[in-house]
């Protein structure tokens, strides 16, 4: 909802898509800089105040973009400015929101948890837009930033009710630098884990980009216009909380490195269907299975890493994680090289076969992640 009024403002602001690229660029370069530096810190602080203090600054940071915003006092420079906190922000609210999950349920329901999660965080890329769009229209930009901030209150005092068993707590004698490299150490030493991270982020760079040239799709391929374009998001929001609810319900019934691999699989073979599609619902099919067999890759692949992972570790390695968001706009950038070259269809089928036949070769030098549990 949020991501939609900050959008509008900046449009309304400069009227220039540039200043659109550039706003995503202040919010995603901080997570490079600080992510990994912010699962440091969430192996050395208490999670739950990390939280608390990463979520009082967010809260802060939209009473004040809402505040200039109302009183006509917003610049683009604030704006960004102001992006750059959030990124910032997120690079040390997520590697301690993602750990604190293992302390809130039994090992045994950690699973279910994730992909839980999962469903909930892709619920809000179906609504989100809808509700902010509803807003701008009624309350404006400003009383959508408001709605924003004051939404954090409950965060806050959910925060504050949890209550968590005690912990023995290492002392940390080594540098922030020294932690650092451990994490990295910990990594090169256990191989699964170390495969296990690469496939949360190499998939990020062959398969996310779709998501952005859904736009080329619906104007040149299957001529549909922005309602087409609309559709065809709120499809792969769709298909991706049904396929995280279903991790969710079969968590114990599989093996979860045969669910992640197959999960790649179908996530490659489906984007190379949709990309190949002239016929809207066919592409329409092929996004509700795209966006159903991503999050079980990913549900899956985070709940291996998130159980296979000393909790000394929790934070820096989940860290990782993260850097995905950065390999998203590598991935656009590839995707859009290669339509201006090839052809949009032509480009994303040959990322999806990418995908396909990493998944291939993980199977083939990798076979004990199939029996990951």
């Amino acid at each position: 909802m949020d991501q939609i009024a900050l959008n509008w403002l900046v449009y309304l602001l400069s009227g220039s898509a540039v200043q659109l690229a550039l706003l995503n660029l202040c919010r995603l370069a901080p997570i490079f800089v600080f992510t990994l530096v912010g699962g440091v810190v969430a192996d050395r602080m208490e999670r739950r105040r990390l939280l608390f203090v990463t979520q009082v600054v967010a809260m802060v940071l939209a009473v004040v973009l809402a505040t200039l915003t109302i009183l006509n006092l917003v610049q683009i420079w604030m704006v960004l400015v102001i992006a750059v906190g959030r990124g910032i922000v997120l690079s040390f609210n997520q590697p301690a929101r993602q750990s604190l999950i293992s302390e809130l349920v039994p090992r045994e329901d950690l699973r279910n948890a994730i992909a839980l999660n999962s469903a909930t965080l892709n619920l809000t890329r179906v609504l989100g837009p809808t509700i902010g769009g509803l807003l701008i229209a009624t309350v404006g930009v400003a009383g959508a930033f408001y709605l924003n901030a004051a939404s954090f209150v409950a965060v806050l005092y959910a925060l504050a009710l949890m209550r968590f068993l005690e912990r023995a707590t290492k002392v940390r004698k080594g540098s922030m630098l020294s932690e650092l490299s451990g994490g990295f150490k910990y990594l090169a030493a256990h191989s699964t884990l170390r495969t296990l991270v690469v496939l949360a982020l190499v998939p990020f760079v062959l398969g996310m980009p779709y998501m952005t040239m859904l736009t080329v799709f619906a104007s040149d391929v299957l001529q549909v216009g922005g309602g087409g374009l609309g559709l065809l998001t709120a499809c792969s929001g769709v298909g991706a909380v049904t396929g995280a609810l279903w991790v969710a319900s079969q968590a114990h019934r599989v093996k979860l490195g045969r669910l992640m691999l197959v999960g790649m699989l179908s996530f490659g073979a489906s984007l190379v269907i949709f990309s190949l599609s002239g016929w809207f619902w066919l592409s329409f099919a092929a996004l509700l299975w795209v966006g159903a067999s991503q999050q079980i890759y990913m549900a899956s692949n985070n709940a291996l890493i998130q159980t296979s992972v000393e909790e000394e570790y929790r934070g820096r390695v989940l860290s990782t994680l993260f850097l995905n968001r950065g390999m998203v706009p590598l991935g656009t950038m590839v995707a859009g090289f290669g339509t201006s070259l090839f052809g949009v269809q032509a480009t994303m089928a040959s990322m999806g076969g990418a995908l396909l036949v990493l998944a291939l070769l993980v199977v083939w030098l990798s076979p004990t992640a199939r029996d990951l549990d």
